[in-house]
């Protein structure tokens, strides 16, 4: 999975009028069956069953300058909306197309006479509100560094942001496997298969652990249930790939336990997070999958977290920020 930056800032008129348009208000496509290709308007019926799906596209751009990092792009792939000084909006390519009659018809054309025909529809969007410089940082960019126009990044810095975000895939057209392609990868690697650190990190892990569960049994932060020590992990309240080697060393702080029923993949995939005074809150995208909302309903609804406190007020504030998965912005 790569991660594509698009550049959109809502600041500017145009490109406002085309979010609202077709990314606060999707796109009933069935609406448009006449201008799009039959394969592709099977495809979006299976995708997006309701019919309707979320739209953005790229114009060609002078001497196709676009054209080349579009042809880098898949479904499957992650696209982040950049656009004042921050990037806004994140999801998954679920389908990519072109479409010159389409894109007319949603967008008009540009001052140059262009409109944008590379058209993909997007599924699992969430809001983020993060500052471009802390992505700068991240990837260690110039700090004058701007996104001027669509970007594909490499595999290095897409699984940094994939990391740093916990970035969940969504439904996508399916992609033809290439296992000689998965097979020279391999072969050409030449890094390390078993880093060193893993052993300091398994010390760590069990350092933690100790910490928090010094009997047999514990009680899990979230949803309050004791349990065998068992079925308990010492989990990071700020992811630990992203922490300092002082908040890692924070034993007291830095993480809580979590149950492996449930409760430990919902706080690390964000469907749940942690308010400032200790409420748990639910993202609300948790009501697209039944089963989440169901447990979540039925195990951490209304709790408040003994576990807060604030000393790990920005631990928990990193997770709200980076890590929850909040509604786009409309």
């Amino acid at each position: 999975m790569r991660i594509v930056m698009q550049p959109a800032s809502r600041s500017q008129k145009v490109v406002k009028k085309h979010y609202d348009d077709t990314i606060a208000s999707p796109v009933n496509f069935e609406q448009y069956a006449h201008l799009l290709e039959p394969d592709v308007l099977d495809q979006l019926k299976q995708l997006f069953p309701s019919g309707q799906a979320q739209m953005w596209g790229v114009v060609p751009g002078k001497r196709d300058v676009n054209v080349a990092h579009v042809k880098k792009m898949t479904a499957g792939d992650w696209v982040f909306f950049t656009g004042d000084k921050k990037l806004y909006l994140g999801g998954t390519i679920a389908l990519m197309w072109r479409s010159r009659e389409l894109a007319e018809e949603l967008w008009e054309k540009n001052g140059n006479g262009q409109t944008w025909e590379y058209m993909y529809a997007l599924s699992g969007t969430r809001g983020f509100d993060i500052p471009m410089d802390e992505i700068r940082s991240l990837l260690s960019w110039n700090p004058d560094r701007n996104i001027m126009g669509i970007t594909v990044l490499g595999e290095d810095e897409s699984d940094t942001l994939q990391t740093y975000l916990t970035l969940d895939p969504a439904p996508a057209a399916p992609q033809q496997d290439d296992p000689q392609r998965d097979d020279k990868a391999i072969a050409d690697y030449d890094g390390e298969l078993e880093r060193k650190a893993t052993r300091a990190q398994r010390g760590e892990q069990a350092a933690l652990k100790r910490r928090l569960l010094p009997g047999l049994t514990g009680q899990c932060a979230l949803c309050g249930r004791e349990l065998p020590g068992t079925f308990l992990i010492g989990a990071h309240i700020k992811k630990r790939a992203m922490c300092t080697d002082d908040e890692k060393r924070d034993l007291a702080n830095i993480a809580m336990l979590a149950c492996t029923f449930g409760c430990d993949a919902l706080y690390e995939h964000g469907y749940i997070t942690i308010a400032e005074g200790g409420a748990i809150r639910v993202s609300p995208l948790a009501a697209d999958i039944p089963e989440i909302a169901a447990h979540i309903q039925e195990r951490l609804a209304d709790r408040t977290v003994a576990w807060w406190s604030p000393q790990r007020e920005p631990y928990y504030l990193w997770h709200r920020t980076h890590t929850f998965k909040e509604l786009p912005p409309s």
